[in-house]
């Protein structure tokens, strides 16, 4: 599958399933506060660094908005225009952008940290390195990313979701060590790792990392 081809299944399917994925997920952080207090490690280190700070596959900008009540000047970046469209509507205080993380379109050096919480899962292997150098082009010296990722060895095609509406997705489960080794490779240093859930069906896995000063 080419590029295009898994890109536009991406946003068709995320387009579809924008409204019901809001109502799946309104509550999510209200019920983990593992992930809020995992949030807030990101966010303070990015605060140290200044500047803004992207969430890359903001989705209908829930945690958009969770970083900008930690006290993070953040914008919110979607594949999905239906999802940016949610996400203004209801955060009309914040900024949204349409774009794709494989073609980021923000300047060199201009966040202090970038946000890929979950938003990685459906990238190929092959496309993961590209995403990864990207997030490190626009980050300033010293800034951090945060990536959340399904852990697991394995890709399945998710056909239906979020009220039962059709979606045509792979979703990947990686080790810890394949994207640990990505990050690096992509100049970054490892700096935490948490891993949610290890006693369930499917982990999560959370790393915060940072480019040098």
């Amino acid at each position: 599958m080419s590029a295009d081809d898994w890109l536009a299944d991406t946003r068709t399917s995320y387009d579809t399933v924008a409204d019901s994925y809001l109502d799946f997920t309104r509550e999510a952080l209200a019920k983990t506060p593992l992930l809020r207090g995992v949030l807030a490690m990101f966010a303070e280190a990015a605060r140290e660094v200044g500047g803004p700070v992207a969430d890359v596959g903001c989705g209908p900008g829930l945690i958009t908005s969770h970083l900008h009540g930690l006290g993070l000047d953040v914008f919110g970046v979607d594949l999905s225009p239906r999802m940016v469209e949610i996400a203004r509507r209801h955060h009309p205080d914040l900024r949204f952008q349409v774009g794709s993380m494989t073609d980021l379109d923000l300047a060199d050096g201009s966040v202090g940290g970038v946000l890929a919480f979950y938003s990685v899962i459906h990238v190929p292997d092959a496309e993961v390195p590209t995403v990864f150098a990207h997030f490190h082009r626009v980050l300033r010296p010293g800034g951090v990313v945060m990536v959340g990722f399904h852990v697991g060895d394995r890709e399945r095609l998710k056909t239906e979701g979020y009220g039962g509406h059709p979606m045509s997705v792979r979703v990947h489960r990686r080790p810890v060590e394949r994207v640990t080794g990505w990050l690096r490779d992509a100049g970054f240093t490892i700096e935490a790792q948490v891993l949610v859930g290890p006693d369930e069906e499917v982990p999560g896995g959370m790393l915060i990392a940072r480019t040098k000063s």
